[in-house]
């Protein structure tokens, strides 16, 4: 899903939201990744000072309603706050009965709004079972690092789903480095992100899909649309036969070079 959201306007967002997932899952999607912060809108200074936390277990008692509505997996991101008061950035999976199976909060902060509202996680991306999908998740900037996505790659994920918040002027994130990602770890990558402006921030949209072999699976315009992909059960495992990027890693080399 690359959309616009309304920032602050939680009703109106997950509208939209259960809109798009009605209709992915007429077209028969197994899940619908949706961008960063959607549901509350991306500002983070906004965010940090007029919303209240109190409110995020209705939302994601909303957002479970709408897949179990629609009979679709969903991956939805919210701010969360820890018992000591820190606020993350996190995505979660619910699969197509409103169930949780994965969550993750963002490790790398972009910017000085993200970093002034929200504290960077420290925990790697967890791995699940996903419609017979190996199935992982980070958020945004993380994805731009290459360590990031082979944890994901190593704990055995085959398909990596990435809400994002990416500006325009940052066009060879989606275009070349996600691709990149996909090949060198050898996963598919699904990569959600805004379109449009919200709180003076203007929007690349340009969602891609790529799979694991490098190749543009899909990728969206400037503007709001569903993107769709088919990902066969076994692409990651012929692209890892061809070129066997993980097995072949000499890790224990590359500590005694400092990397």
């Amino acid at each position: 899903m690359q959309a616009n959201a309304r920032v602050l306007d939680v009703d109106a967002n997950c509208a939209a939201l259960d809109a798009a997932a009605k209709a992915a899952a007429a077209k028969g999607a197994a899940v619908l990744v949706t961008p960063e912060l959607f549901p509350v809108g991306y500002a983070p200074l906004r965010l940090r000072a007029e919303f209240d936390p109190a409110g995020l277990p209705a939302i994601r008692e909303t957002l479970a309603g709408i897949a179990r509505r629609h009979g679709i997996g969903l991956v939805y991101s919210l701010p969360s706050v820890t018992e000591g008061g820190s606020w993350h950035i996190t995505s979660t999976l619910v699969d197509a009965a409103g169930v949780e199976l994965l969550s993750y909060a963002k490790v790398h902060l972009f910017g000085d709004n993200e970093r002034a509202a929200f504290s960077p996680a420290g925990a790697g991306p967890a791995v699940v079972d996903f419609n017979g999908f190996r199935t992982s998740m980070v958020i945004c900037y993380d994805v731009e690092f290459p360590e990031t996505v082979r944890a994901a790659a190593l704990g055995g994920a085959e398909l990596l789903l990435v809400p994002t918040a990416l500006a325009h002027g940052f066009e060879t994130v989606p275009q070349v480095l996600l691709r990149a990602r996909a090949l060198e770890s050898q996963l598919t990558i699904a990569y959600a992100n805004h379109s449009g402006t919200e709180d003076g921030c203007e929007f690349l949209g340009g969602s891609v899909i790529a799979g694991p072999d490098g190749s543009l699976l899909a990728t969206a315009g400037p503007g709001a649309e569903l993107l769709y992909a088919e990902v066969e059960p076994d692409a990651a495992r012929k692209a890892r036969d061809v070129v066997p990027y993980l097995r072949e890693r000499r890790p224990e080399l590359y500590r005694s070079w400092g990397v």
